[in-house]
């Protein structure tokens, strides 16, 4: 072979590198997108792939259909088209997303405006919609969607989950993402939220997700019993992690940090009235059963390892939020090694009968026979628990391993910011690790029993065992900072 050939074959190899790089989709001889920028405006109804070489903007309602799988490259930015109020990405029922990021280059959902214009609810979020069993019947549909008649592409048309009958159902693989100003409320409690699972199956991927500045709720389940770890909400409008409709998934190593009311943008919706660190509901509203609460199956998630910091402040937490944990309308769960602080109408609530009843209505529920219990749960700057009058014994502090410590949130994290964060603020004011002295270094239930056990028994489909540990919150003392690197605190 002559000199000349031989460069010509290494050139040829070199402009089909390029071309891989820059082409979006599975199909080497579609179109190229170039390097730079890319708007995506229709459904996408076949396979395609997205380049960290190109930012992508969504111009609308955008739905990866039944059997195309949406891959996004570690880095990749997608933005949320500001000038087409809820600009969202749905996965649909048997489509796939496969977004796994780094934690030096994590996958961004984010505003189209610029940073220091951006505001909650600038565009739509993310939501999957899986297979998996829910305790309503049809019809129910997507909050937020049907603002659109028809099933014009690229439109916010009914979007439906219910019906499903397959709990290990798989979706795809989320790590990584960051979803940022997002959230579309087109009516009152109707809203898409940072990230949306409805009826989403375990066989599902979700690890290393942060939520920042949604307009509804950061993260919220509907159904389903998709697993999820080492997960963060800041600044939500709303709930940091909200579970109804029959939710049976585990969850380990959760974050919830809010400190203001941030101004949404115009047409977007409003902030909520009643937000919590985790709202919890079993099931309410139209297709229940007529026993409402006690459709099945019960909302029973576990939640282990959760951080939960509130505003300590009522004004700002609305005219019926301010709780860490809200539990009410049945359901059940098992809610334990938490650390819960500055939530100024209480720690936790144990809403109604209902929910009294999945506990045994006593005053410290069996982890061997009950579906709902509080365990090993530290409490600073916060009320205790609020029962309604009449409705269910109050808890057993000590039974329950509820302890109300003198300690602060200042003084319990290696480093937490020491009066409200302002628009400079950034993710290197906030250090969840507890220091070997730290209240949160020991506290915690470090072997499962019971029906706690048996709902663990099994590893994640990420492969977290969720499993006890001797310290409170989500992160060990002197273990890895799980959230740095790929996290970020801003305002605007």
């Amino acid at each position: 072979m002559s000199a000349r050939s031989s460069f010509s074959l290494v050139g040829l190899a070199v402009a089909f590198a390029a071309f891989a790089a820059c082409s979006d989709t599975n199909d080497p001889t579609a179109p190229v997108t170039p390097v730079g920028a890319a708007e995506i405006t229709t459904d996408i109804v076949t396979s395609r792939t997205l380049f960290a070489e190109t930012t992508y903007t969504l111009k609308g309602f955008i739905h990866v259909a039944n059997g195309a799988t949406l891959t996004i490259k570690e880095g990749t930015v997608i933005k949320g088209d500001f000038a087409t109020t809820g600009s969202s990405l749905f996965i649909m029922r048997g489509a796939k997303i496969a977004a796994v990021g780094t934690a030096a280059k994590p996958i961004v959902f984010t505003s189209s405006q610029p940073v220091g214009s951006r505001a909650p609810g600038d565009w739509g979020g993310l939501i999957l919609i899986g297979n998996g069993i829910t305790n309503r019947s049809c019809p129910v549909d997507v909050e937020g969607t049907g603002t659109t008649a028809g099933t014009t592409t690229g439109t916010n048309y009914v979007v439906s989950y219910c019906g499903g009958a397959t709990n290990t159902d798989n979706s795809g693989e989320l790590k990584y993402v960051r979803v940022e100003f997002a959230g579309f409320a087109p009516v009152l409690n109707q809203e898409l939220n940072s990230f949306t699972f409805a009826a989403v199956g375990s066989g599902t991927k979700l690890s290393y997700l942060q939520a920042l500045n949604g307009l509804d709720d950061a993260f919220e389940w509907f159904g389903g019993a998709v697993d999820a770890d080492h997960i963060v909400a800041y600044e939500a409008l709303d709930d940091g992690f909200d579970m109804s409709e029959g939710y049976v998934g585990r969850i380990q190593y959760a974050i919830y940090y809010k400190s203001t009311v941030l101004t949404p943008r115009s047409g977007a919706g409003s902030p909520a009235s009643d937000p919590e660190g985790i709202e919890n509901d079993g099931c309410n509203g139209t297709g229940c059963a007529t026993d409402t609460h006690n459709s099945a199956p019960l909302t029973i998630p576990v939640i282990a390892n959760f951080t939960l910091i509130g505003t300590n402040d009522v004004a700002s937490s609305g005219s019926a939020g301010g709780f860490g944990l809200m539990l009410r309308r049945g359901t059940g769960g098992y809610y334990v090694n938490g650390l819960v602080a500055r939530f100024p109408r209480g720690a936790f609530s144990v809403r109604d009968v209902a929910t009294s009843v999945r506990g045994g209505s006593v005053t410290t529920p069996s982890l061997t026979t009950s579906d709902i219990a509080v365990r090993n749960v530290t409490l600073l700057e916060s009320p205790a628990i609020v029962f309604e009058a009449g409705q269910q014994p109050a808890y057993d502090m000590t039974g329950n391993a509820i302890v109300s410590s003198a300690n602060t949130a200042a003084t319990t994290f290696t480093a937490f910011p020491a009066t409200a964060p302002t628009l400079t603020t950034t993710e290197s004011a906030f250090d969840w690790t507890p220091g070997a002295t730290s209240v949160a270094a020991t506290g915690g239930l470090a072997t499962f029993t019971g029906k706690l056990a048996t709902a663990t028994a099994t590893a994640s489909s990420t492969g977290n065992a969720v499993a006890g540990t001797a310290y409170v919150g989500a992160a060990a003392p002197g273990g890895t900072k799980w959230w740095a690197g790929w996290t970020v605190y801003a305002q605007k």
